[in-house]
């Protein structure tokens, strides 16, 4: 029979790459009238959530202009769209433009793999 206790331990180890994610964000620096803004919104916008990135970096967009989300960002925003790849309130990486629809899935799929993020969900 096995220790109660060694079966928290692997529910806790199973859980570990869900309670890490918990926290992580894709910022969305955008400003009116951006064409590549709304280009990804177009190619992008409608599916992200639904997708396993969508899950894990829930996106949550606001304008360049106005008052910035509370975060800490490893250099200035110029460009709009800037996409900001967030863990509890820090930047972790970023794609500056949007680079069209295939380029945008492996720049973030890069920028997941650099922070070691795995894009398998515990359910």
């Amino acid at each position: 029979m096995k220790c109660p206790l060694f079966a928290l331990a692997c529910l806790i180890l199973a859980m570990l790459p869900r309670l890490a994610q918990a926290d992580l964000l894709l910022l969305m620096a955008e400003e009116d009238g951006c064409y590549w803004c709304q280009k990804w919104y177009d190619e992008i916008g409608i599916i992200y959530p639904k997708t396993v990135e969508g899950k894990i970096a829930p996106i949550w967009s606001f304008n360049i202009h106005t008052e910035l989300p509370s975060v800490t960002l490893s250099k200035d925003l110029i460009f709009t769209p800037t996409f900001i790849l967030t863990d509890n309130g820090q930047e972790i990486g970023r794609i500056e433009g949007y680079p069209g629809e295939d380029f945008f899935w492996a720049r973030l799929g890069m920028l997941f793999d650099a922070q070691n993020i795995s894009l398998e969900i515990v359910e």
